[in-house]
C-alpha cells in the first residue's frame, strides 16, 4: 500500500540508524561516524560507513548505499512496504490501516485465515513428533543423524492422521471447513468428508522468505506411496515462485546459492554449516524461482545427485539459470550419490572442497555431451566436433565466444583455426537477418572513442551534483547562502532531480525562516537527507539517492581551497543547468525567460564568496 511521506519520515527518524545497524553489524567510531564490515559483501578489512547525522550508510568497497529502510530491505531482502512495517513496529509505531476494495478485503481476510491454519497446523506437527506418538518420526530424524538444533531450526514435525485429528484440532482452534480445505492440511471425499492429508509422514513446513508457513511437504514411513507428499498449490503457496531453505539461506552472504534437489539435502548441507543451500519444491526448476535466486546472488551452484537422473536435471537447469542471467556451476559428487550422502561419508572439509572447484557449467555440458560419442571412431568424433562448434555459437559476446573456443580446442586436441572456421561457418548459417545486421554494423561503425569521451563528460556533470548535496548535508550551514540558486530542475533528470527537489523542501521546513539570515546561524541540529532516499520504493533507486550524499573530494585540504572547491561545483551545475536549457530552446516558449534568469544566478554567483563552517 502507499504511505504518505509525514508517516515514512515518522518511522524513519524513530529508528536511528546506528542502533538498527548495530543489531546486525559490529561497528566502532571513526571520526564523525562509524565503520564496520560490510553485510552485503565479504570483505577483511571495514569499509561500511554509517553516518548518525545523515542518517545513511555507504559501503566504500562494494558501493551499497541507502538510509535505515533500504538497510532492512536489502538485509531482510523485505520489499518498501515490509520493510516499514518492521521499523514501525521495531519504533512502537501503528501505521494507518490500507484501505482496500471488498473484494480484495476478503482475499486479504482469507489469505491471513490460510497463514493462521498453516502455523498452527506446523505446531501440531512439530509437537506431535516430541511427543510418544511421534516416535516413528524422531527415530527416522535421528537415522538421519540430523541434531535437535536442526529439528528445530526447520520447524520439523510428524503427521499421525489417526481418526484425522489434526482437522479435530484445527476446528477446536475455530476455523471453518472451507478455510480447512483450501489451506491444503485437509482432502476431502464422500466416503470419510473432510480428513487430514498428511498421515503416518514427517513434515517438513516450507516458508516464505518472511519465515511463514505456505505448505508442507511430508515423506511416507515405510514403503507407502507416494514417497513424498506435498501441500496442493493454493492462494498462498506457489510451488514455481518459492524455495525450500530460502528464509534461511538468504541470509548466508556468501555470494552464491547452492541448488538442491530435496529437503534432506537442503537440511544436511545446513547442519554441516553451509546455509546457502536452497531447493526447488518436489517440481522442476522453473524460471521463476531463478529470477528469484537472482535477486539474491550472482551464481548458483548445482549440486544434484550424481545418477543419471541428476545429471539430465543439471543439464536442464543450466540453461534456466542462464536465461535469467545467472552463473550456473556444477558440484561433482562423485563417488556418493547426494549432498546428505556426501556430508555423512566425506564431511564438510571435503564438500567445501568440491565447491571451491565447482565446473563451469558451459565445461560440464561439453563433457556430459561427450559420453553420447565413442571419440576413437572418426565419426563419431567429427560428429561430437561439430557439435561443440554449434555450442560455442551460443554465446553473443565474441571475447567470451574466444576464450570457450580456446578451452575446447586445448580440451579436445582440436586445431584452433580448424573450430574457429567452423563457429564462423555456423555463424553465417544462423539465418539471412543476422547477416544483414552484421552487414550494417560494419556499414556504420560505431566511434567508440567519442562515445567513452560523452560518457566521462557525462559523470563528471554527475559527480558535481553529488558533490553539492553530499557537501550540504555535511554543512548545512552553507545551505542559506546557496539557496537563492538552487532548484531541483538544476538537476539531471530522474533519481537526482527527484531526491534534489525533496531534500531542499526537508532543508525549507526544518530551518524556515532562518534562511534569511547569514551562514553559521542556523538552528541546532540538521535535517537528515535519509528521507529525501525514502521518497523512493525501489530498492536501486534508494541505493543510487543515498550515494549522492556521500561523495567526496580528495585533495582539498585548507578553509579557503574547500571554499573555492564548493563554488566551483555550484557553478558547474549551474552552468550545466545552463547549457540544458540552451538545448530545449527549441519549441519551449519558457526555456528563453529560465536561460535569462540562470544567466543572472551565474553572474550572482561568481561575484559570491561563500563561507563554509568545516
Amino acid at each position: 500500500m502507499y504511505y504518505p511521506q509525514e508517516i515514512i519520515d515518522q518511522v524513519i527518524a524513530a529508528n536511528d540508524i546506528v542502533s538498527v545497524i548495530g543489531e546486525h553489524v559490529h561497528m566502532k567510531r571513526s571520526g564523525s561516524g562509524y565503520m564496520g564490515l560490510c553485510p552485503f559483501h565479504n570483505e577483511k578489512s571495514p569499509s561500511f560507513s554509517v553516518s548518525p547525522g545523515k542518517q545513511v550508510y555507504h559501503c566504500f568497497g562494494c558501493g551499497e548505499s541507502g538510509n535505515v529502510v533500504t538497510f532492512v530491505m536489502k538485509y531482510e531482502n523485505a520489499t518498501f512496504q515490509e520493510a516499514l512495517k518492521i521499523l514501525a513496529d521495531r519504533a512502537g509505531i501503528k501505521l494507518p490501516e490500507a484501505q482496500y476494495s471488498e473484494e480484495s478485503k476478503k482475499k486479504n481476510e482469507q489469505r491471513d485465515r490460510l497463514f493462521a491454519i498453516n502455523k498452527d497446523a506446523a505446531t501440531y506437527y512439530f509437537r506431535l513428533l516430541r511427543s510418544p506418538r511421534g516416535r516413528r518420526g524422531m527415530d527416522y530424524f535421528r537415522q538421519r543423524q540430523l541434531s535437535d538444533e536442526t529439528l528445530n531450526r526447520f520447524g520439523l514435525g510428524f503427521a499421525d492422521g489417526a481418526d484425522s485429528d489434526l482437522v479435530a484440532y484445527l476446528r477446536k482452534r475455530g476455523y471453518a471447513d472451507e478455510d480447512i480445505l483450501l489451506s491444503g492440511v485437509a482432502a476431502f471425499d464422500e466416503k470419510r468428508g473432510l480428513h487430514d492429508k498428511f498421515w503416518n509422514r514427517v513434515m517438513y513446513p516450507i516458508m516464505d522468505v518472511t519465515n511463514r508457513v505456505i505448505g508442507f511437504g511430508g515423506r511416507v514411513m515405510g514403503d507407502g506411496k507416494p514417497k513424498y507428499l506435498n501441500s496442493p498449490e493454493t492462494p498462498i503457496f506457489d510451488k514455481s515462485h518459492n524455495l525450500y531453505g530460502l528464509n534461511l539461506a538468504k541470509r548466508s552472504r556468501c555470494g552464491y546459492f547452492i541448488l538442491c534437489e530435496g529437503y534432506m539435502d537442503v537440511i544436511a548441507m545446513h547442519q554441516a554449516g553451509f546455509s546457502q543451500a536452497v531447493a526447488s519444491l518436489g517440481t522442476s526448476f522453473t524460471e521463476g524461482q531463478a529470477q528469484i535466486l537472482k535477486r539474491y546472488v550472482p551464481t548458483v551452484l548445482l549440486s544434484y545427485d550424481s545418477d543419471g537422473a541428476g545429471v539430465k536435471a543439471a543439464m536442464r537447469n543450466i540453461g534456466i539459470l542462464h536465461s535469467a542471467g545467472l552463473t550456473g556451476k556444477v558440484v561433482d559428487l562423485r563417488p556418493y550419490k547426494d549432498p546428505d550422502e556426501f556430508m555423512k561419508g566425506a564431511g564438510r572439509e571435503e564438500f567445501q572442497k568440491r565447491l571451491d572447484n565447482a565446473e563451469n557449467s558451459f565445461l560440464y555440458q561439453i563433457r556430459q555431451m561427450q559420453t553420447n560419442y565413442d571419440l576413437s571412431d572418426p565419426a563419431a568424433q567429427t560428429r561430437f566436433y561439430h557439435e561443440i562448434a554449434r555450442r560455442l555459437c551460443e554465446f553473443d559476446d565474441e571475447i567470451e565466444r574466444e576464450n570457450y573456443t580456446k578451452k575446447m580446442a586445448d580440451l579436445y586436441f582440436i586445431p584452433l583455426e580448424t573450430l574457429r572456421r567452423e563457429v564462423a561457418s555456423y555463424q553465417m548459417a544462423g539465418g539471412a537477418q543476422t547477416l544483414q545486421t552484421r552487414q550494417l554494423q560494419r556499414q556504420k561503425p560505431v566511434n567508440l572513442t567519442e562515445g567513452k569521451r560523452r560518457g566521462k563528460l557525462e559523470e563528471a556533470k554527475r559527480r558535481n551534483e553529488r558533490l553539492l548535496l553530499t557537501w550540504i548535508s555535511d554543512d548545512p550551514a552553507v545551505y542559506p547562502q546557496l539557496r537563492p540558486y538552487l532548484r531541483a530542475e538544476d538537476f539531471a533528470e530522474g533519481v537526482y532531480r527527484t531526491a534534489a527537489g525533496r531534500y531542499f523542501e526537508i532543508l525549507d521546513k526544518r530551518y524556515g525562516d532562518a534562511l534569511q539570515v547569514e551562514a553559521g546561524t542556523l538552528p541546532e541540529g540538521s535535517a537528515s537527507p535519509a528521507a529525501a532516499v525514502a521518497c523512493f520504493d525501489g530498492e536501486e533507486e534508494q541505493k543510487e539517492a543515498a550515494q549522492l550524499f556521500e561523495t567526496r573530494m580528495d585533495g582539498v585540504q585548507t578553509k579557503e581551497e574547500r571554499e573555492k572547491a564548493l563554488k566551483d561545483v555550484i557553478l558547474s551545475v549551474k552552468r550545466n543547468a545552463l547549457e540544458q536549457s540552451m538545448l530545449s530552446l527549441q519549441g519551449n516558449p519558457n526555456a528563453l525567460q529560465t536561460i535569462v534568469k540562470l544567466k543572472k544566478q551565474i553572474a550572482d554567483l561568481e561575484k559570491l564568496e561563500i563561507r563554509i563552517t568545516q
